[in-house]
């Protein structure tokens, strides 16, 4: 199987079922910022020390749902979706949040996105899934599952207290923010 297809040299793509649609169609755009967002979570779990196997496992289930995000957003309105994020997805996430959260000291002000290089990736995810939340609420006309909107709203929260659990996990200080520099 070849990778090259040759048929997006004119600027489009396929969605699922195969329609077209130009490269710069707000569909496009959501599941491509979803896919760059999805990208730097893999580059955070391979930094991860080879210990933190139940974190590791954790950030790729929430890959694998972040392509059942793409999917749904790559399906037109009218076929039907092949893989749909349910409540279940969301709540698990905010039960991962909960854990972790229960583990890391109190935030009492704002840290900056950094620290050891898998919390970077993982706070550089954050902020890309942020953007894909604002394209994904521009199209919500053509997006029929809520869900996918409320998953993608939660999974930035998840990230960032994924970021903090990576430092304390690799024993790496937050840098607190400091207002009057």
């Amino acid at each position: 199987m070849k990778i090259y297809t040759k048929t997006g040299d004119k600027g489009e793509t396929s969605l699922i079922y195969g329609s077209r649609v130009p490269k710069d169609h707000p569909r496009v755009e959501a599941y491509g910022t979803l896919d760059e967002a999805n990208a730097a979570i893999g580059t955070a779990i391979s930094l991860l020390a080879a210990e933190n196997n139940a974190f590791k496992k954790s950030l790729q289930r929430v890959q694998t749902l972040l392509f059942h995000a793409g999917a749904e957003l790559a399906t037109p309105p009218e076929k039907k979706v092949q893989w749909k994020l349910e409540p279940k997805h969301t709540n698990d996430m905010e039960t991962e949040i909960d854990q972790w959260t229960a583990e890391l000291p109190p935030l009492k002000q704002f840290i900056l996105p950094g620290g050891c290089p898998s919390a970077a990736a993982l706070h550089q995810a954050r902020t890309i899934v942020r953007r894909s939340e604002r394209l994904i609420v521009a199209m919500m006309e053509e997006n029929r599952n809520g869900e996918v909107l409320r998953f993608i709203n939660r999974l930035s929260d998840y990230l960032f207290v994924a970021a903090r659990y990576a430092n304390l996990l690799h024993e790496t200080e937050e840098v607190l923010l400091v207002p009057d520099i």
